[in-house]
């Protein structure tokens, strides 16, 4: 075995490749045990026995680098969204019947009028609603 291959080239593309797949599957356990069955394949096609030290070690990496992934990714989706000034935490924003009839009314024009869709045809209309703090909500309203 290379000492190369074990101790920097298989643990550096275990971290690239623990951020790849942790952005797609988005489970930390999923991704370490993704990780320990191809490790495990390789382990017995490729390398002896002895690698089975290796394969736990970059399963562990595997984990605790989708973890931290999953972490940093949660905390930046969190810190985007907007925020209310007042200490409601309720993400509720509270619309009068004017303004429902009129979001209503919208959709249902755009709808009915399928030319004007910027939907591609697929009756399927997006409504802007911004708030008095500069919160905007996007609704899409699929016709069935």
């Amino acid at each position: 075995m290379n000492i190369l291959l074990i101790f920097f080239a298989l643990p550096i593309a275990t971290i690239i490749l623990a951020i790849v797949i942790e952005k797609i599957l988005r489970c930390p356990i999923l991704t370490a045990l993704t990780f320990f069955a191809i490790y495990l394949i390789v382990a017995f096609t490729a390398f002896d026995a002895s690698f089975l030290i290796y394969v736990i070690a970059y399963t562990i990496i595997a984990y605790i680098i989708a973890w931290i992934t999953e972490l940093f990714f949660c905390r930046c989706r969190r810190t985007c969204q907007c925020r209310e000034n007042n200490n409601n935490n309720n993400n509720e924003v509270q619309l009068s019947n004017a303004d429902m009839q009129n979001i209503a009314t919208r959709v249902a024009n755009i709808l009915n009028n399928n030319n004007n869709c910027n939907c591609n045809n697929n009756n399927i209309a997006t409504v802007n609603v911004r708030d008095t703090n500069g919160c905007q909500t996007t609704w899409c309203c699929r016709r069935r």
